[in-house]
């Protein structure tokens, strides 16, 4: 069984959703399993694909917050800039892996990063892996984030 992504996106500070493009991208759902909240289990798509590197959450001039649920924010707001930059948006992201130093961090801060990630992605939901690791290459660095994206041809 397959379930089709959802691509509406929030508009920062109104709380609505403007109408959105259909993605080209579906959600993967075994038959049986439990209905993931958060990210999808697997993703397919046809188009062109975009890949980022690892973006952090510093912004335009190079500073960061030292809140993480700030950092996932704008590391959010990094990875869908690149993207934008292949031509897509949120809507078109397949795949994120996060890397936190944190995973304490990560696990306490869930009801704030909800709303962070919903202002940046939308109800876009791709699949997901969180991994902690022992640092990031920049030191204020509390996440990084790679993303995957299929736009169309």
């Amino acid at each position: 069984m397959t379930k089709t992504a959802e691509t509406a996106r929030i508009e920062p500070g109104t709380g609505a959703a403007p109408a959105a493009p259909p993605s080209l991208l579906q959600a993967l759902q075994p038959e049986g399993w439990p209905q993931p909240r958060g990210y999808a289990n697997g993703m397919a798509g046809r188009g062109r694909m975009a890949l980022t590197g690892g973006q952090i959450g510093w912004t335009p001039e190079g500073k960061f917050s030292d809140v993480f649920v700030e950092q996932v924010r704008q590391t959010l707001e990094n990875v869908v800039a690149v993207v934008r930059a292949a031509g897509g948006g949120p809507e078109h992201i397949a795949r994120l892996t996060w890397y936190v130093t944190d995973m304490e961090a990560y696990r306490n801060c869930l009801k704030d990063l909800g709303p962070a990630y919903r202002s940046v992605m939308g109800r876009n939901f791709p699949a997901m892996a969180v991994v902690q690791v022992l640092s990031l290459v920049e030191p204020e660095a509390m996440v990084e984030i790679e993303g995957t994206a299929i736009l169309p041809e």
